[in-house]
């Protein structure tokens, strides 16, 4: 039970989800949802299959203690159509894991070291980068898998990603207080590799920046709650990249013809 409640506990936290929120969607106390990651408490057959369905897993996989749940990046246009769970084996295409790591080294050496980017906000930054180009220019930049939470959407590979480049010495993880609220931070060790990001690419990464670095965590996903992709998925379901065609004016970052 304990390695369960511990497997719970990681995919909760990469989703961005509290154990209060947790909690509500279960439909249990928040002190269940502690006794169950600390291996407190045993977690029965109906909560195991609620718990698949709002981390968008089997019941298999989630049990499969063997498998660390990570989460593919996907390449075509078509894979954003239809809604599929998230895998149980890692398949990340080297040119986008690259790309991946590289505008977030791109992002902290921009703004990093500005107080309120937090984990959190970088979350929202890297989904406006994607989304914004997405509606540009019909392709992907990083083309993470982005799941919404009441936070706000959460790129599912981040973690995992970030982990990796700490690992490398690529970025070092900062922890302390915004005020009065615990805060994550990354700071870069390393400058970007610019070769494998195209002019129109930084151009996006630019203006997302200059729009959103400025919000704190709060700002920040309040924003993101009113942006069409966002609004029109379910919670804890994957946003899709083709709603960024029906964006509001106030969101859209494209100029359309006017309908004849």
């Amino acid at each position: 039970m304990t390695s369960l409640g511990q497997r719970i506990k990681q995919i909760r936290q990469s989703l961005g989800l509290s154990q209060q929120a947790l909690a509500e969607k279960l439909g249990v106390s928040r002190p269940s949802v502690s006794m169950i990651e600390n291996g407190e408490r045993k977690v029965y057959a109906e909560e195991l299959k609620k718990l698949a369905g709002i981390f968008n897993l089997s019941v298999d996989a989630l049990v499969d203690l063997e498998k660390e749940p990570q989460i593919m990046i996907r390449e075509s246009r078509e894979a954003y159509r239809t809604e599929a769970a998230p895998k149980m084996r890692i398949n990340v295409p080297q040119k986008n894991l690259q790309k991946f790591k590289e505008v977030l080294i791109y992002i902290l050496n921009e703004v990093g070291a500005k107080p309120a980017i937090s984990e959190t906000v970088l979350y929202k930054i890297l989904y406006f980068i994607d989304f914004d180009y997405y509606e540009k220019f019909e392709e992907q930049l990083i083309g993470a898998t982005y799941i919404k939470n009441e936070y706000g959407p959460t790129p599912l590979e981040f973690r995992k990603i970030v982990d990796q480049m700490m690992a490398k010495g690529e970025i070092i993880e900062v922890r302390g207080k915004y005020f009065q609220y615990p805060q994550r931070k990354y700071l870069p060790l390393r400058k970007p590799d610019l070769r494998i990001m195209k002019g129109n690419e930084i151009e996006v990464i630019d203006d997302v920046l200059d729009r959103l670095s400025d919000m704190n965590a709060r700002q920040i996903s309040d924003y993101s709650h009113n942006d069409v992709p966002w609004l029109t998925t379910e919670e804890g379901k994957t946003i899709a990249y083709e709603a960024v065609f029906y964006r509001t004016p106030a969101y859209s970052v494209r100029e359309y013809d006017d309908p004849v």
